[in-house]
């Protein structure tokens, strides 16, 4: 089991008296992890055993990387590996570590006018709706899930900006405001399953396209530079990270399901 400093976290950040928070920290993070009710459910344990508070700021992957990049956070949880890493590797962050993964899938209306429901080949899945013109609402928005969205239509050798506003459509919101919109407007999109699992307004959809390798989403976590931004609270922040990383943490990751469906799969190294 990873150790969290214990004796560091007791003494600087005890809950006060009064029983407020003592210290609080501010983690950059990805829509999904906040609207599928995971951080509901992690953070009270968390902040009952450290009094630490954390404000999770929930936006796309992109933002939630620029903000950190601008100092304005102390921790990091994203899920677009290959933009991570870069961000570690221009001083931003001090380590990048993996942290939990699940998937991606395709939804869409029951009609299927594209005819990919029950198919796991996205590229093949994703050629035929461009064939067809099938509507596909995408977030536009930078964020993880569009990154992976883009990159799918490369492998698929599809172009799909050349029918922007036409099939293609970009709403440059979040997940749940994308599918909303998607749903609105009968077309295809992409997202994270635990955001679908926990996603109300289904009506007439169902996962579409799944199980291809190639849908895999993986979150990581990192502690924003304090060499670069002096005011992170890396005591905090690292203590974050390390009982997310500590067995207790990636139990009750594993441990969060909604409708006996689990949403996120821990896999941080032994």
């Amino acid at each position: 089991m990873k150790l969290i400093k214990k004796l560091a976290i007791a003494s600087t950040i005890a809950m006060t008296a009064g029983g407020a928070f003592a210290e609080s920290i501010i983690v950059q993070s990805t829509t999904s992890t906040a609207n599928s009710g995971l951080y509901d459910y992690l953070l009270p344990i968390f902040e009952g055993e450290t009094g630490i508070e954390v404000n999770v700021v929930a936006v796309g992957t992109g933002q939630a990387i620029g903000n950190a990049a601008n100092c304005d956070g102390d921790v990091l949880l994203v899920h677009a590996k290959s933009a991570e890493e870069k961000f570690v590797a221009e001083g931003g962050g001090v380590m990048r570590t993996d942290l939990m993964y699940n998937d991606f899938v395709i939804v869409g209306p029951t009609e299927d006018p594209a005819g990919v429901n029950g198919t796991d080949d996205v590229q093949g899945a994703m050629a035929k709706i461009a064939e067809t013109g099938a509507p596909f609402a995408s977030r536009g928005d930078d964020s993880g899930t569009h990154k992976a969205e883009l990159a799918l239509w490369n492998s698929a050798g599809v172009d799909p900006k050349s029918a922007s506003g036409d099939w293609y459509r970009e709403t440059g919101s979040g997940m749940g405001a994308t599918l909303n919109t998607g749903i609105g407007m009968g077309a295809y999109v992409l997202t994270d399953r635990a955001t679908w699992i926990s996603f109300e307004n289904k009506q007439d959809y169902d996962i579409a396209v799944e199980g291809d390798t190639d849908l895999f989403n993986q979150y990581g976590v990192i502690l924003v530079n304090p060499e670069k931004c002096p005011s992170v609270k890396a005591e905090e922040g690292q203590a974050f990270i390390d009982w997310l990383l500590s067995d207790e943490g990636q139990d009750a990751i594993a441990g969060y399901r909604i409708n006996d469906q689990q949403l996120f799969f821990p896999n941080a190294p032994e």
